[in-house]
C-alpha cells in the first residue's frame, strides 16, 4: 500500500477491510444524512497515515448515487476505535476523492 506520512496515498480499488470500516460507520452516516442505505458498498479509497489512519472512501448506495466517507482508525494501542469525521453526498462514480472538512 503506497502511503506517504501525513498525506493521502493514491486512490486503490476498495478491499474487505475498508468495507467493514465502512459497515461500522454506517448507522453514524445514516444518522447525518436523514438516510436509510440499503446499498452500502466501498469501492474506492485513499489512506493517510496520522496518529492512526483516515481514510476518504467512495461508497456506491445505488443507481448513479455515490457518497464520500471521511472515516479515522485509531491506532490498536488507542483501541482502534473507528469514527466518522464527515460525509459528502451527492456524488458521482467519477468524482475525484480529495479531503473535505464538514
Amino acid at each position: 500500500m503506497a502511503c506517504i506520512v501525513g498525506g493521502f496515498g493514491e486512490t486503490l480499488t476498495a478491499t474487505e477491510e475498508t468495507q467493514k470500516i465502512c459497515d461500522q460507520v454506517k448507522p453514524q452516516v445514516e444518522e447525518r444524512t436523514s438516510k436509510i442505505y440499503v446499498e452500502f458498498r466501498a469501492v474506492k479509497y485513499r489512506l493517510q497515515i496520522v496518529a492512526g489512519e483516515n481514510f476518504l472512501v467512495k461508497v456506491h448506495i445505488g443507481g448513479v448515487n455515490y457518497i464520500h466517507l471521511f472515516v479515522f482508525r485509531a491506532l490498536p494501542c488507542n483501541g482502534g476505535g473507528v469514527e466518522l469525521s464527515g460525509v459528502q453526498q451527492h456524488k458521482t462514480k467519477d468524482d475525484p476523492l480529495e479531503p473535505f472538512n464538514n
